[in-house]
Parts: structure tokens; C-alpha cells; sequence
């Protein structure tokens, strides 16, 4: 299957980002717009034959040099294809370009498949921060660019 890969406006990632099962509740199109306001930040689609696939979203840290890697997913039926890492490629080298020394995002003890695929994409696990129940526990990981 061929997709692209491009940059994307806070409406296109809104109706992808109501596609991902995973996350709960509904996220508003002013959650976006509120996180993101006043920060440098990159917002990505996967996109094939005009149908969005996927996306991932990240902005300027406070800690100086550091890129949050905020949010992203892929449908389900479009898993396992490569399209998460090619997303995760494209937003680093770009977080690089733009004088970014690392990149980091939180995940929670729910998610194993997501931490064993950012761990062989080079990231280390920095922190787990107690949340409800263990399952909700955080996961920060790190990766230095």
C-alpha cells in the first residue's frame, strides 16, 4: 500500500484522531487549538488515495531543546504497515532541523505495544509517574536526536 506523508491543519487531525479507538472520550477541535496555541509545533497526516490514516502531532517543550511528541495513532486497519514509524521518522528529523536535541512523550502501562516500539526506535524509558490504578501509571520516554 503507498501513502504520503504531509503536514497537516487542526481540522484534518481532529476527524483522524475520533478513527483511534484507544483514545477515550472525544476530543474537541479547541482541544487542539488551546494546546497548541502560541507554540511552534508540527502536525502530521498519513494520507492514501485521499483517505487520513493516521496522524501524530508534537510542539516545543518547556525544557529548553526538547520536542514533546504529543499525540498520534493509526485506524486499525492500517496497522503494522510502517506508517507509525514513518510518522515518528518524518517528525524527528524535522524536531532535528529545527535545532532540537531530543524528543519526548508520555504513554501509559496500557499501551506495551507502544513501548516496545518507541524502545526499538531508540528511546529509553525516563520515568513512570503513578496514575489510578497501574495500568494508568504514565510512561515517560526519551530519545536524544
Amino acid at each position: 500500500m503507498q501513502y504520503q506523508i504531509r503536514e497537516a491543519s487542526l481540522e484534518e487531525l481532529y476527524r483522524v484522531h475520533q478513527e483511534i479507538p484507544e483514545f477515550p472520550g472525544k476530543a474537541s477541535l479547541d482541544f487542539y487549538r488551546n494546546r497548541l496555541k502560541h507554540r511552534l509545533f508540527l502536525a502530521l497526516l498519513a494520507e492514501t488515495e485521499g483517505e487520513l490514516i493516521g496522524f501524530k502531532v508534537g510542539y516545543q517543550s518547556d525544557i529548553p531543546d526538547t520536542f514533546y511528541s504529543w499525540m498520534g495513532g493509526v485506524k486499525p486497519e492500517f496497522r503494522k504497515l510502517g506508517i507509525a514509524n514513518a510518522l515518528a521518522e518524518y517528525q524527528e528529523n524535522w524536531a532535528k532541523e529545527k535545532g532540537f536535541r531530543s524528543i519526548y512523550f508520555k504513554t501509559r502501562n496500557r499501551f506495551p505495544a507502544m513501548i516496545a516500539f518507541e524502545l526499538n526506535r531508540g528511546f529509553k524509558i525516563m520515568e513512570v509517574i503513578p496514575k489510578g490504578g497501574v495500568e494508568d501509571y504514565r510512561i515517560v520516554m526519551l530519545k536524544q536526536l
